[in-house]
């Protein structure tokens, strides 16, 4: 079990206080978006052991200061040398099998002082076609217009730790039709009226085509006079108006008005797979996705978007967003349950004068600590801090606190009998 050394990324949406008060230390100034917390190669955490075990001496990173050690050590090395050198002792044989010789989420923390990107995510199959064909193209991976930067897809899960704020999925184009129509935009009217008399699915593919291309001067326009109308009328048009306050005369923020508006209370969570836009809004949460980059943004950022992509890659159908709440068992892990395998999270509010629980898993498991003083076998962890557990290593957290169990699911493969035969 090893102590974890955690980038902070000082991304421009970042708070400046969020991350700076879980952890207890001085803001800086600047802000602290997000602290990742796995084998990610843009900024995998570290770890301290004895040199022999893999190589010797920290990775460099510019991406912002680490949270978790005092600095540079003899034996420091990056969670991805250490998988690297011994994957199956790492992540044990079951998860190699199952997702290769890495480990397959990314669990972080996030504290939004302003909106992210209005974005979605690809499926599996689309990654991994919509990879092929840029690298078959020779599209280069840090070109500002690639869109796929690896063969995976990217299913995210956010746990709030403070109330927080966002996006996720369609509204019903009649309720979207009377919160944009409600504004009095003249320039918005051909929306509303589309809204008002497609199918549900034709409608917002239309809408969403519409707002993406049109004239950029004209929606400039159009997204002041709606800001403008947001702002006085308040209530379910205020976040609009804040939006449009980060991101002015972006197109985005027509778009967001397609969306549900979704407020998390603290332990609440909510679940985001392939094809569906959200975007966070204002909160600090716990993050966990499967391990890749890739996003297609339909608005608010000065990012590239890929319409035509965006366009095929988008479910357009009205849900109603689901609000995740843990469910409870005997051994007091809540779990957040989801559909996909390359992340499993789950809490444990540890109380007073508890007995310790046993976390021993055949799986990789890092361990986060959200409030008060637990410990992780022999590791006193304070809120912010995380270890990462081996498979097979023999882990039990006793003490005062919460924290976060973030590791994988392996399902077994069930014999099947065919003609007389037994076969996997």
């Amino acid at each position: 079990m090893d102590r974890l050394s955690n980038t902070v990324r000082p991304y421009a949406w970042g708070s400046t206080t969020a991350i700076p008060e879980l952890l207890g230390t001085a803001p800086t100034g600047e802000p602290q978006a997000e602290m990742w917390m796995g084998a990610h190669p843009g900024a995998p955490s570290r770890l301290t052991r004895p040199a022999a075990t893999g190589s010797a001496g920290p990775a460099s990173s510019s991406a912002g200061p680490a949270i978790g050690s005092a600095g540079p050590a003899t034996g420091e090395q990056t969670l991805t040398d250490v998988i690297d050198a011994d994957p199956e002792r790492e992540l044990g044989s079951a998860t190699v099998r199952t997702f290769g010789p890495r480990l397959p989420f990314l669990l972080k923390l996030l504290a939004a002082g302003a909106p992210l990107s209005l974005q979605v995510h690809p499926d599996l199959g689309q990654a991994q076609r919509g990879y092929a064909d840029e690298e078959r193209r020779g599209v280069p991976l840090d070109a500002p217009h690639r869109t796929y930067k690896d063969a995976n897809h990217k299913p995210e899960l956010i746990c709030a730790l403070t109330p927080f704020d966002g996006l996720c999925g369609f509204r019903r184009p009649a309720e979207a039709a009377d919160l944009i129509a409600a504004l009095g935009v003249d320039s918005l009217k051909p929306y509303v009226d589309l809204l008002r008399a497609s199918p549900e699915d034709r409608a917002l593919r239309e809408v969403l085509t519409a707002i993406l291309t049109a004239d950029p001067d004209e929606m400039t326009h159009t997204v002041a006079e709606a800001a403008e109308a947001a702002e006085r009328l308040g209530g379910a048009h205020a976040p609009y108006a804040q939006i449009a306050h980060h991101y002015p005369g972006d197109p985005g923020v027509i778009a967001a008005m397609l969306l549900n508006h979704v407020q998390l209370q603290p332990g609440e969570a909510m679940f985001l797979g392939a094809g569906v836009p959200h975007a966070y809004l204002d909160g600090l949460g716990v993050e966990i996705m499967a391990n890749s980059d890739n996003v297609l943004r339909c608005g608010l950022t000065p990012k590239h978007i890929d319409v035509p992509e965006l366009l095929r890659i988008v479910r357009f159908e009205a849900t109603e967003p689901a609000v995740l709440r843990p469910e409870a068992a005997p051994t007091g892990e809540e779990l957040y349950e989801t559909p996909v395998d390359e992340f499993r999270l789950s809490r444990y509010v540890l109380p007073p004068g508890g007995a310790p629980v046993d976390l021993t898993a055949a799986t990789p498991q890092i361990l986060l600590c959200t409030a008060g003083a637990p410990r992780a076998g022999q590791i006193a962890l304070a809120p912010g801090e995380s270890v990462f557990v081996p498979a097979d290593e023999t882990v039990e957290v006793a003490g005062t606190g919460t924290l976060f169990r973030a590791t994988v699911v392996v399902r077994r493969t069930v014999p099947t009998v065919c003609c007389n035969n037994v076969r996997p």
